[in-house]
């Protein structure tokens, strides 16, 4: 059955001597993988591109849609945002590349999800045009937002009372709790300044250098263990704390 769909590539593995195999979030299946035959050819007739399939490419597809089939066909593609930055620029690409698998990560099951596709869209566009600054922050931002969309979002409890974070609990305390996955005061004060920020470009006005934000990142994805089965490593990780002043 054809159905159309937004979706953003997630990662492609090369099949054979001329297709991919392609993981993609669809704004209308949610994450669904992809036979695209014959891209890698020279000479492509259906008319679509290997190039089309670089993880956080967002594009518009008509697609074959089978839920009793594990793997499914694209009928067509196009460009649904053309970068400017993001494939051209090594921090920004390192940013998307962070984006998209923590992305990975959080989806169990192959369930619609447009309010978090919609998110997605919109935090790639900003970080395309982001200045440095913006987009050295966004994977903090990106992170704590995300959660959002899972059910464990951290709750904005900072005040002169409660200046600890308790990662279990996402919440802010009065004193350390008693196991050890919590933070102290000065790094719950800048997580409550992400918290706080509704949109990327608030981002310039969170001054942070490059050992406070690995320090930061390495908290939001120590929050990310805790919360989802599983989690593992980020191989995007290790880039992005080298490319990122």
């Amino acid at each position: 059955m054809l159905q159309k769909t937004r979706g953003l590539v997630i990662r492609s593995v090369k099949y054979g001597e001329t297709s991919l195999v392609v993981t993609m979030f669809t704004e209308v299946f949610g994450i669904q993988s992809y036979m695209v035959s014959g891209v890698r050819k020279e000479s492509v007739k259906t008319g679509m591109r290997a190039s089309q399939f670089q993880p956080a490419t967002l594009l518009d597809m008509v697609v074959y849609h089978n839920e009793s089939h594990n793997l499914q066909r694209i009928k067509d593609c196009q460009w649904a945002v053309l970068y400017q930055q993001i494939f051209s620029d090594i921090r920004k690409n390192s940013v998307a590349l962070f984006m998209v698998e923590l992305l990975q990560k959080c989806l169990k099951q192959p369930d619609p999800q447009p309010e978090l596709f919609q998110f997605m869209e919109d935090v790639l566009k900003e970080l395309d045009q982001a200045t440095p600054m913006v987009a050295a922050n966004i994977p903090i931002y990106f992170a704590l937002h995300l959660s959002h969309f899972f059910g464990f979002r951290m709750q904005d409890t900072y005040d002169e009372e409660n200046m600890m974070l308790d990662l279990r609990e996402g919440i802010f305390v009065p004193e350390p709790p008693a196991h050890p996955h919590w933070t102290g005061n000065q790094l719950s004060f800048t997580v409550s300044q992400f918290l706080k920020a509704q949109q990327p470009d608030e981002l310039e006005q969170i001054p942070m250098n490059r050992d406070g934000r690995r320090l930061l990142l390495d908290t939001c994805l120590q929050y990310y263990a805790l919360h989802v089965s599983d989690f593992g490593s980020l191989r995007s990780l290790p880039v992005l704390q080298e490319v990122l002043e």
